[in-house]
């Protein structure tokens, strides 16, 4: 086994345990938990099988397999990363609204207290 195989599958496996701690913690969700298993098994078996590697290589017309290896990485974290700015997106749409909404709710409020305030200072 030579080095890049091993560092590959250690880096695999590295990444598949520390997504399942985090989901075992609660500090990731299972609906993104799923693209890194995804990504890191896929990766990891392409580690392991070496003619895989090499056939799936020569049909994308890379010469040096493990170069895939990387090119997959690389793809995975660019649609991880427009995943997540698709969800910091609507929840900075959300954000928005829920602050204009208790906006409105802190003026209903106010405006409600100084009603009742001109009530109570009205009657005798």
């Amino acid at each position: 086994m030579d080095f890049l195989k091993i560092s590959a599958m250690s880096g695999c496996v590295a990444v598949l345990i520390i997504v399942i701690e985090l989901i075992r913690r609660g500090r990731l969700k299972e609906k993104y938990s799923l693209l890194w298993l995804l990504a890191g098994s896929m990766l990891f078996i392409l580690s392991i099988s070496r003619e895989l590697l090499e056939y799936l290589s020569r049909m994308v017309g890379i010469y040096y397999p493990p170069s895939l290896l990387f090119l997959l990485a690389f793809l995975f974290l660019l649609l991880i990363t427009l995943h997540f700015s698709v969800v910091i997106s609507g929840l900075s749409e959300k954000n928005k609204k829920l602050a204009q909404e208790l906006a409105l709710l802190r003026q209903e409020v106010k405006d409600a207290m100084s009603a009742k305030v001109r009530e109570k200072v009205g009657s005798p």
